[in-house]
C-alpha cells in the first residue's frame, strides 16, 4: 500500500539525515519507525520492565535495597524539580 504523508520541513530533514546515517532510503527508515512504534504499543508492562528486573536480579540487591534506591532517586528528582535553579 502506498501512503502519502506531508511532513514539516524540519521533520523531513531529520528523516533524511537518519536515513543517510543508517545507509538506507527515506521510505525504509519511515516504514521501520512506524513498525517499531506499533510494535511497542503491543508490549506488556512486564515486557518493558524485564531488562530492569533482570539487572536487579543479577545485581544481588535485596528488595529492601532496591526500594531504598528508588526512594532515594525519587526524592532527588522531586528536590531538583522544586529547586529554583531548575525553573526556566
Amino acid at each position: 500500500m502506498t501512503l502519502k504523508i506531508d511532513l514539516p520541513p524540519a521533520t523531513l530533514e531529520e528523516l533524511k539525515a537518519e536515513a543517510e546515517a543508517r545507509g538506507k532510503d527515506v521510505e525504509t527508515v519511515a516504514r521501520e519507525a512506524i513498525e517499531s512504534r506499533l510494535a511497542r504499543r503491543k508490549r506488556t508492562f512486564a515486557e518493558v520492565l524485564k531488562p530492569i528486573h533482570d539487572a536487579v536480579e543479577a545485581s544481588g540487591m535485596t528488595d529492601e535495597e532496591v526500594n531504598a534506591l528508588l526512594e532515594q532517586e525519587l526524592k532527588a528528582v522531586r528536590h531538583e524539580r522544586r529547586s529554583p535553579q531548575s525553573q526556566p
